[in-house]
């Protein structure tokens, strides 16, 4: 059995000015990271940052050891989401090493786009069933498996997209998944409801520069086009969304739950931007 971890800003020494959020000492869950660009690390370290207790949960032992060496203190579970077995299991793991978590963090996305992008309506049906297998029911997986160990008025926060209604290409079949997710938030907060107050919030980010959405075909041309979109010209920081989730994670936010909350830097309020416009119709 793993000992309680110990927060890496002990709770005592965190005043209660400082502890604007109110997650010193929380334990939380952290679901989802790849590297150290992965917007779950980057909430796993603001968490950390504020006094929670964090607890990692990577898709394979290959993960473990990569997260192990960043984060060497850090209890790291490991879990494939697509095996329902492993998410029993894990959910036993955790109950019986530790007494319970304030919330989760949900940064899990897979599609696979091995053998390049193509049009929508020649998406394969196993494409798009493990996509939103993997994407968009292991939310709702986990959170079964791990309703009885979560604070009845805790919070869990997913990651999402900005717009699920604007039909990139280089995002391919995504987003209707993501889409799906987002659906999701509404009604796991009303059958919750029956028995707590936690609440399911997504954060719905702009185009990132991360090492998973740099694999897809085409998104790095989208996400330099998205920063001459964006009102201040500078894209989105990957900070910048995890701040976000973290907020949302925490008491703070207990008013907000089953939505979707933009961060997009203001791109979607400037696609008229005159000299976007003026490139556009600048004869090639």
């Amino acid at each position: 059995m793993l000992p309680s971890h110990t927060p890496s800003t002990p709770f005592q020494e965190i005043s209660q000015d400082m502890d604007f959020l109110q997650l010193a000492g929380k334990r939380v869950l952290v679901f989802g990271v790849a590297n150290k660009k992965s917007v779950a690390f980057k909430v796993g370290k603001m968490l950390a940052e504020v006094g929670a207790e964090v607890v990692y949960v990577v898709r394979s032992e290959e993960r473990r050891t990569q997260l192990t060496r960043l984060l060497p203190e850090a209890p790291i579970y490991v879990c494939d989401v697509e095996q329902q077995s492993e998410i029993d299991q894990l959910a036993k793991r955790l109950a019986e090493d530790f007494d319970g978590f304030f919330g989760f963090v949900h940064s899990i996305a897979f599609a696979d786009y091995s053998d390049g992008m193509h049009p929508f309506h020649e998406t394969t049906r196993r494409q798009f069933l493990q996509a939103v297998d993997i994407s968009c029911f292991s939310l709702i997986a986990l959170a079964n498996a791990l309703k009885d160990q979560l604070d009845t008025s805790g919070s869990v926060v997913t990651i999402g997209i900005s717009t699920t209604r604007m039909a990139s290409e280089s995002y391919g079949f995504m987003a209707p998944v993501k889409a799906a997710l987002e659906s999701s938030l509404a009604f796991l907060t009303k059958s919750f409801s029956r028995f707590s107050e936690i609440r399911f919030n997504a954060v719905a980010a702009g185009l990132l520069k991360t090492s998973a959405s740099a694999g897809i075909p085409g998104y790095v041309d989208a996400y330099l086009f998205a920063e001459q979109v964006i009102p201040r010209q500078r894209a989105l920081s990957t900070d910048e969304v995890a701040s976000t989730a973290v907020f949302l994670l925490s008491p703070r936010a207990g008013g907000i739950t089953a939505q979707s909350v933009v961060v997009d830097a203001g791109m979607s309020i400037n696609y008229f931007d005159r000299d976007v416009v003026a490139n556009a119709m600048r004869p090639t």
